[in-house]
């Protein structure tokens, strides 16, 4: 089986491109040797690979900076994902493509189901949804994947952002009323291994839009508190400080989801896939770090 990987210097690329070896031959298209803003760039990496599934963790994830540039952001988000499913119909080929929970408007109280009606808040994640429908309106073997608060041992992502503060401030001010489920990208990258077995395999495959993040749902804030609360268990820090604050006190250019937890019953029916609580991916992320 050849895949063909964007996107693998990012946090879920990157684990992806890693956890698929096993599978055959894994091809990777970095940003250096394709212009996701090109289509024309887009068609001959893809032609010249000539892969059997398309691994699509490239995007524009800057929410707050899409503000101000959404023509790129439409083009990374919305155009690149767009050729990628034109090129996979016409090879033949599969296409797995991340997508994220700012799809949602965060006006529901109970986690959102696949079906749920999509309003997105920001530029991100409207061109997130616009990359989604293009995906299902292109008649590809195509799988849409969205998750939430993904963090990883490398990368900008939250995570990594307090183990770093822990050791600069004596407080540290976190939104306390957004609420979702943090996804470590070594996991989910153990879902896709899944999923892109059972192609190998030639399993039939209920192609879709899915659900997939860490199990249980806590604020930014609890995710925060359980950070550190880690780093004093391995002695990295003797103590911390966390005050909860409200998103009006912490004024950002994109506006998020107050509540985007996802619920996700569909990929554990159909593939059984088991969701790690997000407690212990967080443990074993930071024990991952100090190694």
């Amino acid at each position: 089986m050849r895949v063909l990987v964007t996107g693998p210097a990012g946090q879920v690329g990157w684990e992806c491109q890693r956890s698929l070896q096993a599978l055959g031959d894994i091809r990777c298209i970095a940003r250096a040797e394709c212009d996701l803003v090109q289509p024309g760039a887009i068609r001959a990496a893809v032609r010249e690979v000539t892969p059997d599934v398309i691994v699509n963790t490239a995007a524009y994830t800057a929410v707050d900076r899409a503000e101000s540039e959404p023509d790129l952001a439409h083009a990374v988000n919305a155009v690149a994902p767009a050729v990628l499913a034109e090129e996979a119909k016409r090879l033949g080929a599969s296409l797995i493509h991340l997508s994220t929970d700012y799809v949602f408007d965060g006006t529901k109280t109970a986690p959102y189901v696949e079906d749920d009606a999509c309003n997105p808040l920001s530029v991100y994640g409207r061109t997130k949804l616009q990359g989604e429908q293009a995906i299902l309106a292109s008649g590809a073997a195509a799988m849409i994947l969205r998750t939430s608060w993904v963090y990883a041992t490398r990368g900008h992502n939250f995570l990594r952002t307090i183990v770093r503060l822990a050791g600069e401030r004596e407080e540290l001010r976190i939104v306390d009323d957004q609420v979702g489920s943090p996804t470590c990208a070594a996991d989910f990258a153990e879902a896709l291994l899944s999923i892109v077995g059972r192609l190998r395999l030639g399993g039939e495959i209920p192609w879709g839009t899915y659900h997939y993040c860490g199990r249980g749902i806590t604020s930014w804030f609890g995710f925060a508190r359980h950070i550190l609360q880690t780093l004093v268990a391995r002695r990295q820090i003797d103590a911390y400080r966390v005050v909860p604050i409200t998103t009006r006190e912490y004024p950002t250019a994109a506006g998020r989801p107050a509540f985007s937890a996802l619920d996700c019953s569909r990929i554990q029916a159909n593939f059984g896939i088991r969701l790690t609580p997000w407690q212990t991916s967080v443990e074993q992320t930071i024990d991952r770090l100090l190694a």
